[in-house]
């Protein structure tokens, strides 16, 4: 204790211990604040008030119950200490925000209220890094309009972007919220606590780049300027030292080993193998193991009775992790020359389940492709849901089909398809319609499907057994990977709606995306079999046709050789997230009225490169 200073406290070094989080990854809860406003007349603001309330808890109730992170744990929201009308109540506002790790604010109100000149709202309330929406209610006696587009447009001559929402429609004051307003408020909150969960989290890259690909070329500053994210890198070694200093939790390898063994059909191959099988499945498991140490951290590998007890030298630095909300695997080549590829590690870290049952998925990206990882990211986020990292492998025409296979499926694909293919690292939620098993799926958002998975344990077991059934790991193709490797074969079925993104790096400082939606494919046997004997058939294949393009448009303008998917059409909050973050959307299908953006947009004609080149990235 300093007695100059009793707030600051000395710790000894001896002190010095892996430190207890709430959660994996240590960080600020995103927080949302709702902040309700009207005139500060007198007799003006008294009418208000209980309408103006009224108005915030039903906002409230809506996003508290409404938006998770993908662990399922819910967004906070605080609300104003009282009605904001004017300056010192604004302050008051702010003040509590601050305190409570603030990072997005919806303005609420029903009523015309002072905007810019009385509140200081553009400068009193919030910073500029903060997500702003403002909901105006549509009714006819005191206008929430009026307010509303009087706010925006002082938002909008201070560069301060804020997202605009009004009915279409009168509202009815002591009714629900309506679909459209409740639509794109939670729209707003789930991509604002996206914003708000990966900022200050790091990428984890380990190894460097594979194989000549510009996407594993991790820019550093991209990352910090776009997401306020950091970046890690450990060397390859890294992985390797662990695995011969056997400096991992070895109960935990055991269990793994056993549940891979009795649960997961794996073919490893004929013929001379670079290892015996069940020394190659503990050396992927042990990988995996890693990794994940890596990224989260693991508080066992601190504790020196555990290292005693299990052969290793308990050591506080290395069981920290780096607080890693995505990382990349190099593998190819220097690794995969020697030692086993990274395709079981890849595959289960970015399932929903493991040995130990139902989880978050994590987001992994193969090749060490960065871009390809942090779309997975926003789109886990978002979504809820596991992601495919996936080859653009080839596209198939109808006429090329046909041709290979004198099979005419004009009717299945009539613009063609894209074999969606990797070796063997696509999480495993993708063998089966993971959206077939939530009854009524077709009319529910993929958050809501994601969260009926959650709080249900049957669902989740139902997920695991028929997701393990319809994979089977197999040993790799030794002219890719002489060290060999193990996998994951599947086929995912067809007829699921799933969206395609993929980020793209232009001339080493602008950051954009493309966002397309579609459905997969369900071929016929016989034409699935030619087009997997002629690839690889040791990989999971997918199979996907873009909506309202040709397969060939879609392969022509996308950008790299991945791409990423995720079950559910989630394109209009990958815009809207994008927005956010000042990333300009390059290529998508997404139709005009569910695209959700900033006002400023419109003022410049609705050209996000236009506005995004104006605001420049979120945290520079």
């Amino acid at each position: 204790m300093n007695e100059k200073n009793p707030n600051f406290t000395v710790l000894s070094n001896s002190a010095r211990k892996f430190a207890p989080a709430s959660r994996s990854l240590v960080g600020h809860l995103p927080t949302i604040a709702i902040t309700p406003v009207a005139d500060g007349r007198v007799g003006a603001y008294e009418s208000n008030v209980a309408g103006t309330w009224r108005m915030v808890e039903k906002v409230y109730n809506l996003i508290s119950h409404g938006v998770r992170l993908p662990d399922g744990t819910p967004v906070r929201v605080v609300v104003a200490p009282e009605i904001v009308y004017g300056p010192r109540s604004g302050a008051l506002a702010q003040e509590y925000y601050v305190r409570e790790g603030v990072t997005a604010n919806i303005w609420v109100s029903r009523s015309w209220a002072y905007s810019d000149e009385l509140m200081s709202a553009c400068m009193g309330i919030g910073s500029s890094e903060w997500q702003q929406a403002a909901y105006g209610l549509n009714q006819t006696d005191r206008p929430g309009a009026v307010w509303l587009k009087a706010f925006t447009a002082a938002m909008d001559e201070k560069g301060r972007p804020i997202f605009c929402i009004y009915n279409p429609d009168l509202e009815d004051d002591s009714a629900d919220l309506v679909p459209y307003v409740a639509e794109r408020l939670l729209r707003f909150a789930r991509c604002a606590a996206a914003v708000g969960e990966i900022r200050g989290k790091n990428y984890l890259s380990v190894g460097s780049v594979s194989m000549g690909i510009i996407g594993s070329d991790v820019n550093r500053n991209m990352l910090h300027q776009y997401l306020g994210m950091g970046t890690v890198s450990v060397d390859m070694v890294a992985v390797k030292g662990r695995m011969d200093r056997g400096f991992y939790d070895h109960e935990e390898l055991e269990k793994a080993f056993q549940f891979m063994k009795k649960s997961v059909k794996i073919d490893y191959g004929k013929g001379q193998r670079p290892q015996a099988n069940d020394a190659l499945l503990r050396d992927c498991l042990k990988m995996t193991l890693i990794v994940r140490d890596l990224m989260v951290g693991n508080a066992r590998l601190a504790d020196p009775r555990i290292g005693k007890a299990q052969g290793f030298t308990a050591d506080v630095e290395f069981s920290q992790g780096c607080n890693a909300i995505a990382a990349g695997t190099q593998g190819q080549r220097q690794w995969t020359d020697l030692y086993p590829n990274f395709d079981m590690t890849e595959s289960l870290l970015c399932s929903s389940f493991d040995w130990n049952g139902h989880r978050a998925p994590m987001v992994v990206a193969t090749e060490n492709d960065c871009k390809n990882g942090l779309g997975m990211l926003m789109a886990m986020l978002v979504s809820g849901m596991p992601q495919l990292f996936a080859d653009i492998r080839t596209n198939w025409t109808v006429a090329s089909i046909k041709k290979a296979t004198g099979k005419d499926v004009s009717k299945i694909a009539p613009q063609g398809l894209i074999d969606k293919r990797n070796s063997g690292a696509g999480a495993l939620d993708y063998a089966i319609d993971v959206l077939g098993l939530v009854k009524g799926s077709a009319k529910m958002s993929m958050q809501d499907v994601a969260r009926a998975i959650r709080n249900d344990a049957s669902l989740q077991k139902k997920l695991i057994e028929k997701a393990l059934e319809a994979t089977t790991y197999m040993a790799a193709n030794l002219e890719y990977f002489p060290g060999d490797g193990l996998s994951s074969h599947f086929s995912t079925p067809g007829g699921i709606p799933m969206t395609s993104y993929r980020y793209n790096g232009v001339g080493g400082s602008l950051l954009t995306c493309s966002v397309v939606e579609g459905e997969t494919v369900q071929l016929p046997p016989d034409v699935a079999r030619h087009i997997s004997q002629v690839t690889d058939p040791t990989w999971p294949e997918t199979y996907w046709a873009p909506r309202d393009m040709s397969s060939f448009e879609y392969m022509s303008k996308i950008g790299p050789n991945h791409d990423a998917n995720s079950y559910g059409l989630i394109g209009a909050d990958l815009i809207t997230l994008n927005a956010m973050l000042r990333i300009p959307v390059d290529m998508h299908n997404i139709p005009q009225d569910q695209i959700f953006r900033p006002t400023m947009w419109d003022r410049f004609g609705g050209d996000d490169f236009r506005a995004c080149a104006k605001l420049g990235p979120l945290y520079v």
